[in-house]
């Protein structure tokens, strides 16, 4: 019998509003087009777009945001089952401004929202051991109930066989400081089979000086060098894990301790939106795992999703089906 989803994704969920005014600094804007958000829930639209049998584990609020989220998941055919509402609680929300090339600002109201208090009992509802693939937020660790469920959600399913992924999802905003965030990571990473993150949010985690990250700095030459030494000691500390480094326009990278670094390369875009250009990297990533493929025929659909989300406008909205992801890749030459 095969599995009834292909991939459940636990963590954030909510209301993401961008900016209609394209290049607008964020106190001009002046209308907003209104997108689910967070980023465990768009790799499951990213994934279910691209074909696969897809759910989110989350929680909304008794409000009518968390109506809108449920609505626009059914929509997209990711199973909405197991996503609880939370008596008390309201739907987060993010305020995108759009300043291509390179400014993306983005707010966050997250006051108690609803999907921190995700719970264990919430997880055992679910078919987590039953899924091909389970991916993790690590934003999902940063505070609530939801640190726990993580943790037992990615322990049960690691005793269990499935593919467990983590995204390192750092948004500093959400923690009190750099050892929160490696404490917590270092807590999951035992149940974890592969880690997807930037180079910043990865070196937010294994590098010397990670207040760099979290102060919004980017990393210079040196500390991208001490970034590929940490991952080699970081993988042969944790035989049969993989690292997936996101590179944005070199493409990918992908670390395992019994091989040689791979990398995959990216693809020439014009860039309009970067927000939502990672989740549909991890989507295209898990679908081509989940049809057998390589690493390197894996990562370089990533790459194609990704690229692709950053020459639209929105996030989940923007994710690709897999015919224009294929029409996209026939039409460049990229080995």
């Amino acid at each position: 019998m095969s599995p009834a989803f292909d991939l459940i994704t636990v963590g954030r969920c909510g209301m993401d509003l961008f900016s209609q005014n394209i290049g607008a600094p964020f106190t001009a804007i002046q209308g907003f087009d209104a997108h689910i958000g967070g980023s465990p829930t768009n790799i499951a639209v990213a994934a279910a777009r691209l074909g696969l049998r897809a759910a989110v584990l989350t929680a909304v609020g008794p409000d009518l945001v968390g109506d809108f989220v449920l609505a626009h998941l059914a929509t997209e055919g990711v199973a909405t089952d197991f996503i609880p509402r939370k008596p008390g609680t309201k739907t987060g929300l993010a305020i995108v401004g759009v300043e291509p090339p390179d400014r993306f600002p983005l707010v966050f109201y997250r006051d108690n929202p609803a999907d921190i208090w995700l719970d264990v009992d919430d997880v055992k509802a679910a078919p987590i051991t039953a899924a091909r693939a389970l991916l993790l937020s690590g934003t999902a660790l940063s505070r609530g109930a939801c640190r726990e469920a993580t943790l037992y959600a990615a322990e049960q399913a690691h005793a269990a066989g499935v593919t467990t992924y983590v995204d390192l999802d750092l948004r500093p905003d959400q923690w009190a400081n750099p050892a929160a965030f490696r404490a917590s990571l270092n807590a999951l990473l035992p149940a974890i089979g592969v880690v997807i993150g930037t180079e910043e949010e990865t070196y937010a985690l294994l590098g010397a000086a990670p207040e760099t990250v979290f102060a919004g700095r980017r990393l210079d030459a040196a500390q991208l060098q001490e970034l590929e030494d940490a991952i080699t000691a970081f993988l042969a500390a944790s035989p049969g894990r993989t690292l997936v480094l996101k590179r944005g326009p070199r493409g990918a990278s992908i670390f395992a301790a019994d091989a040689a670094a791979l990398d995959v390369p990216g693809f020439p875009v014009t860039v309009l939106n970067t927000v939502g250009a990672g989740d549909a990297f991890a989507g295209g990533l898990i679908y081509g795992r989940c049809q057998g493929w390589d690493w390197r025929a894996s990562a370089r659909l990533a790459n194609a999703c990704g690229a692709i989300v950053v020459t639209r406008h929105g996030c989940a909205a923007a994710m690709p089906r897999l015919a224009e992801v294929e029409t996209f890749m026939g039409n460049l030459s990229i080995s």
